[in-house]
């Protein structure tokens, strides 16, 4: 078989991925074996693969193929999310480009353009993952909206509201004004931001009298209802009982008393606007205040915002200042540090609103899963465990979760109404069923002895968020929620790792162990591997808007998918930010073709049956056999702590230093002479297991020279090889070799410094103090090109020498070196030296200089002078000895 000089990564990689593909490796039934399940983390389906996906991907697919070849049954799941807000929003701008407004379009032409987007776009971050090499079950793909994950999110939904665990309430929420929609608490990023605090005279009714009010919000005085001053405060006594009247809008309102106001902020005055702001709110009801929303959804001012209706909040909020100003009620105004909430998708700023909205009451159903994670017989374990405290803090401050979106993508609630009172409706899993509950209702209420039919139900337009869909993902992908007791659920879960990032802990990681222990009455999963963030070299987080994000796909065309693989993981230590650099990504190219060059290299050789095998090969293999098991439990002990980083960097220098620097270098034959058959089987069986235990990280170059080294069936492969077998380690023949190695180093070293070349050979003795083993004596003598070892009691005259440990070797000169040459460049290196030394020496003899310098500096130049000294005599000694 002719074997490419070179690797071309664009040729090979989409060979064995057609190959595996072909073969249906990544396929998984459930058989007899143990399984091994992952379930990818659903990229959005508008999605495109950044290097977070990278970083993600390449982990879990270390993992499946880990353990395809540990013999499990490994099933990963892959499939994508419908991303309510982010996949919507796509859909709305594309309908604007064409002219079509989503408000003119009813709901099942907008989900038929959203499902038009979908089937376009959804497919192309799975398809770079193939890139990638991700070894998916591809048969199992789900996305979130599949018919029957959709019936399966509208199951949990009846069936927690049957519980009395869903319930519907007008609530103060956070509304995202460009996504037009409610969000959870989770999904509002706290900031701070710069912004003013604006003091305004309001007058009281009746009086010539003012009071000043503090707010960061002049815009929002159109929902003003009511003043506030704590009764304890002094200053505003004479004021109790009366009456404010508001700037611009002129209305009058009560001024009220409440020990919740802060007499330390601003003036001590609140002005209390119950409808945006939740604290506001809270008071509203305790006092029984107006509410006045003044917003449309967008942010808008509506009506109550009298001339300023139209405008956009911020617009509002200058021009409100302006106007304010302009009539002497703005008395002035201070800049001023506060927390703005922002939309952790749309980057809004967070409007607080009144609305209707359902809800899952988390206080119960999150017991069992704070129990998994940090109670003493813990199920679930977080790597890196300091996450733990993380996960305790959102667990134990937890709230009740606003499930509702205003949006048309995604699962629509599956509530049903047929009146117009806060309890005219029903919750069931389809029409059919509504109408029964529906009539059953009404046939209790005495007062009403009408039924209803399909066409009086009317159900409620919002949809569910989207992580009330993927809090799911582990039991719906494999049918658990429908069909409970199938074959796939009862065998692949619970799942073994999720690898996922610490940013969607408790979005996503802590709501799957909700709805695990819920509904399965177990974990989900047994570990959760959590990725830090990928940064440039500045440590800035990688993104589209600082441009410091590569293209993913460029990177694996630059420089081979196993290389990126191997850049990534090379500096990703678990929970620990991965500091991105190309350069890595170049270093994992390089070690591929130093693996190529390494197999060509020994596709080169001649093989003969009738050489003997040499003792220098004989016992370097059974060096590198120990070297290898040690590597082994070394690199299982750091996948058994998700530290994958460590196992591939273990694997890389038993690879480029051990087999490739020392085993290939030692058993390499004499130029244009054959090796022997013994040694030669016996190193590509070594660089099989090599190939074995680096094929997780590089699976195309592993796999193309697996398939060049011997003709293989399918069954043969690698991806479905055996992972090398555990064995005894030789701890003493390591130890032996490491002594022998810094021998052959030293003579290295003095062939390089005396330019002794490599070619001529050379005479070799040695003083045996430490009573080294001379197992290796054959080792030394084919890397050193010795004439032979010859062990003395004496130092040997006129010699060069060097030391290891106590042992002293000697390299006879006369025939190794020019001693007239060598006695010239030792005579300028003295003469160098000595005046280096009387310039250190002047220096110290300067009583000024030692006097006003630092300590630092004074220990460095003793140091100096020190070395000078010791090289001076070595000089010595070594001219002494030529002459």
């Amino acid at each position: 078989m002719q074997i490419p000089s070179k690797y071309d990564a664009s040729q090979v990689e989409s060979k064995w991925y057609d190959y595996w593909m072909k073969h249906n490796y990544f396929h998984s039934t459930p058989d007899e074996r143990e399984p091994y399940t992952i379930v990818i983390p659903p990229p959005n389906v508008t999605g495109i693969l950044h290097m977070g996906h990278m970083l993600n991907n390449t982990i879990q697919d270390v993992l499946i193929r880990r353990a395809r070849l540990l013999g499990k049954n490994a099933c990963w799941v892959p499939g994508t999310d419908h991303a309510s807000i982010a996949t919507e929003a796509k859909v709305v701008a594309r309908l604007k480009e064409q002219g079509i407004d989503k408000n003119d379009l009813t709901r099942e032409e907008f989900l038929a353009h959203a499902w038009e987007w979908t089937e376009e776009y959804g497919g192309v971050i799975l398809e770079q993952l193939k890139k990638l090499g991700c070894s998916c079950d591809w048969d199992r793909t789900k996305f979130t909206m599949d018919d029957d994950m959709s019936e399966a999110v509208i199951k949990v939904f009846v069936d927690l509201h049957n519980k009395g665990l869903i319930y519907r309430g007008y609530r103060m929420v956070n509304w995202d004004p460009e996504a037009k929609t409610t969000l959870s608490d989770e999904e509002v990023i706290h900031e701070e931001r710069q912004g003013n605090l604006y003091y305004i005279n309001y007058k009281i009714e009746g009086s010539d009298d003012t009071l000043t009010i503090a707010t960061t919000r002049p815009e929002t005085i159109f929902g003003d209802t009511a003043i506030c001053i704590n009764p304890n405060d002094e200053r505003f006594a004479h004021l109790r009982g009366k009456k404010a009247i508001v700037p611009i809008c002129n209305r009058v309102i009560p001024i009220i008393e409440d020990d919740y106001v802060d007499v330390e902020f601003g003036t001590g005055c609140l002005k209390v606007t119950p409808a945006h702001d939740e604290n506001d709110k809270n008071l509203g009801d305790k006092h029984n205040l107006e509410v006045i929303d003044i917003f449309n959804e967008d942010a808008s001012l509506n009506s109550f915002g009298l001339h300023y209706q139209g405008q956009d909040r911020f617009v509002a909020r200058k021009n409100v200042a302006t106007e304010l100003e302009e009539t002497g009620v703005l008395i002035k105004t201070e800049t001023h540090i506060n927390k703005v909430g922002t939309s952790e998708r749309t980057k809004a700023v967070i409007e607080p609103r009144l609305s209707d909205q359902w809800f899952l009451k988390m206080e119960d159903l999150v017991k069992p899963a704070i129990e998994a994670v940090l109670g003493e017989d813990a199920e679930i374990k977080l790597f890196p465990k300091k996450f733990e405290n993380t996960y305790r803090h959102w667990m134990e401050n937890i709230r009740d979760w606003n499930i509702s979106r205003q949006l048309l993508w995604g699962q629509q609630i599956p509530a049903y109404f047929y009146g117009d009172g806060k309890e005219d409706f029903v919750v069931a899993e389809n029409i059919e069923e509504a109408v029964i509950l529906a009539n059953q209702k009404l046939s209790l209420d005495t007062e009403r002895s009408r039924s209803v039919t399909k066409e009086n139900l009317r159900q409620d337009t919002d949809a569910l968020d989207t992580w009330f869909s993927s809090w799911l993902w582990p039991m719906s992908v494999f049918d658990g929620i429908r069909n409970p007791e199938n074959e796939d659920i009862k065998y692949y879960y619970p799942t073994n790792d999720l690898v996922t990032g610490p940013d969607i802990l408790f979005f996503w990681v802590a709501r799957m162990i909700i709805a695990g222990y819920e509904y399965k009455g177990e974990k989900p999963f047994n570990n959760v591997y959590l990725t830090g963030l990928v940064r440039d070299k500045q440590r800035r987080k990688m993104s589209k808007s600082l441009g410091n994000s590569p293209d993913a796909l460029k990177l694996i065309n630059d420089y081979s998918a196993d290389g990126v693989r191997v850049g990534l993981l090379l500096s990703s230590a678990a929970g620990n930010d991965l500091m991105f650099d190309e350069s890595l990504c170049q270093q994992g190219k390089g070690f591929g073709n130093k693996i190529w060059n390494a197999f060509n290299l020994t596709n080169l050789w001649e093989v003969s049956d009738t050489i003997e095998q040499p003792q220098s090969s004989k016992i370097a293999l059974e060096w590198y056999e120990a070297k290898f098991q040690e590597a082994l439990v070394e690199i299982d002990d750091h996948f058994s702590k998700y530290r994958l980083s460590d196992a591939l960097m273990s694997i890389y220098k038993l690879i480029y230093d051990d087999f490739c620097g020392w085993l290939l270098e030692i058993v390499k034959p004499a130029y244009q002479q054959p090796i022997d058959a013994k040694t030669y089987h016996s190193v590509i069986a070594c660089f099989e297991d090599n190939l074995k235990i680096l094929h997780p990280f590089m699976p195309f170059l592993t796999e193309d020279i697996w398939q060049y080294i011997a003709e293989r069936t399918p069954e043969e492969a690698l991806i479905v090889a055996k992972w090398p077998e555990a064995k005894p380690i030789n701890k003493d023949l390591i130890s032996q070799f490491e002594f022998a190695s810094e021998v052959i180093s030293g003579i290295r070293t003095v062939r390089k410094e005396k330019n002794i070349a490599f070619k001529d050979a050379i005479g070799f003795s040695a003083i045996n103090n430490e009573n080294a083993n001379t197992a290796f004596d054959a080792v030394i003598s084919k890397l050193g090109n010795l004439e032979a070892i010859e062990y003395v009691s004496e130092p040997v005259e006129g010699a060069l020498t060097f030391r290891v440990k106590s042992n002293e070797y000697f390299i006879p000169m006369e025939g190794a070196i020019d001693v007239e040459a060598e006695i010239i460049k030792l005579s300028e290196e003295l003469k160098y030296t000595e005046g280096f030394l009387k310039s250190v020496q002047k220096k110290l003899s300067n009583e000024r200089f030692v006097a006003g310098a630092p300590e630092q500096v004074i220990t460095n130049e003793r140091n100096k002078e020190a070395d000078a000294l010791a090289k001076i005599e070595t000089l010595k000694a070594s001219l002494a000895s030529l002459k």
